[in-house]
């Protein structure tokens, strides 16, 4: 199989769909790869580098997409990207479709498979090819909020942990899955004052022993979110439903609520995001006002450490990307019903409940 990455195009996108040593496995397996001259120089590798391990350079994403036989990407593909699709052709990538109609509408013209890293499953329910980059924006989360908490940069001018006689800062994390479990993680190290809210009691008991009252634990509904937030200097949201849109936790109505100046970090806004008010920035403007509280929702947070976000990504792609290429679509999805999960638009249809439930199509 022909096998393209091309260079990844949304804004503040530095991560590359395959890294040189992936792509020396896609060669190594007898497939065939092609990279858009420059994909790799947000990870500090070169076109030589892609070209010592077997792969060739081509000059344009336009050749990549119109040649590779599946296109390997990080972020869902953008509208002068998904009108190169065509029919019989797979898309290995984030989708995120489910706030994304247009995106959908695109893909389903096209006549691609495209399948989604954020709906493959393990076979204990998890989301492998997710974890990864939840990992990495969880741990995002502690610093952008750390950032936009200074002063000088619009911020309450609270320092995370303290200092001795002063207390530190009170962060409210909602969701205790992986995003949520890495920001407490962060913000626990830093010396924060951090308290998780869940649904699950199983995972609420994990975290108890995970923490060992390092962080305190509630069980999340409307009434435990309005209290913590009202004492919140940050607030993470951190709330995944697989595949469909986030469901909205803090209201706009719930905003003055909140200390002035406080941060909202809303991990989840590829998903539509968990707040009301949320809605995209990018790594260039983060953060905006409503009601004198501070949102970060940038799309992409794992795109601002694009080394360690891309080999972290392509250690979990890899092996559902080489049964694809090995197999075609058709038999490693029958070979593997979790990455059958991951297959979101087949022949012009969404193919994923979760998804078409989302978008209502």
């Amino acid at each position: 199989m022909l096998v393209g990455v091309p260079k990844e195009i949304k804004n503040h996108e530095y991560r590359v769909g395959l890294t040189p040593e992936a792509a020396r496995e896609y060669v190594t397996k007898g497939h065939d790869v092609i990279v858009e001259s420059g994909a790799g120089l947000g990870i500090s590798k070169t076109d030589e580098d892609y070209e010592k391990i077997g792969a060739k350079i081509v000059d344009s994403a336009e050749e990549v997409f119109a040649r590779a036989d599946m296109v390997v990407k990080v972020k869902e593909p953008q509208p002068n990207e998904w009108v190169q699709l065509r029919e019989g052709q797979i898309l290995f990538t984030y989708l995120h479709l489910a706030p994304d109609p247009e995106q959908a509408r695109g893909l389903m013209e096209s006549g691609v498979s495209a399948v989604a890293y954020e709906t493959v499953t393990a076979p204990d329910g998890s989301l492998p090819l997710l974890a990864p980059m939840s990992e990495v924006a969880g741990r995002l989360s502690i610093e952008a909020s750390a950032q936009a908490s200074h002063k000088n940069n619009g911020g309450r001018g609270i320092l995370m942990g303290g200092v001795p006689g002063v207390l530190p800062a009170k962060v409210v994390v909602i969701g205790g899955g992986v995003v949520g479990t890495q920001a407490a993680r962060m913000a626990v190290g830093l010396g924060a004052n951090v308290e998780i809210l869940d649904r699950s009691l199983p995972r609420i008991r994990e975290l108890d022993d995970m923490f060992q009252g390092r962080a305190t634990t509630r069980y999340s509904n409307a009434g435990t979110i309005e209290d913590a937030i009202t004492e919140a200097d940050v607030v993470i949201g951190a709330v995944l439903v697989p595949g469909a849109s986030a469901p909205r936790l803090i209201t706009r109505d719930m905003l003055p609520l909140m200390k002035h100046r406080a941060v909202l970090v809303d991990v989840a806004i590829d998903q539509g995001g968990c707040f009301e008010t949320s809605k995209p920035t990018t790594h260039e403007n983060p953060t905006y006002l409503v009601d004198d509280i501070i949102h970060y929702c940038v799309a992409n947070m794992p795109g601002a450490v694009p080394h360690t976000s891309s080999y972290a990504l392509n250690n979990a792609t890899l092996p559902f990307g080489l049964a694809l290429a090995n197999k075609g679509i058709k038999a490693a999805c029958e070979d593997d019903p979790h990455l059958a999960l991951g297959l979101n638009v087949h022949k012009g249809k969404i193919v994923n409940s979760a998804v078409a439930e989302s978008l209502g199509f």
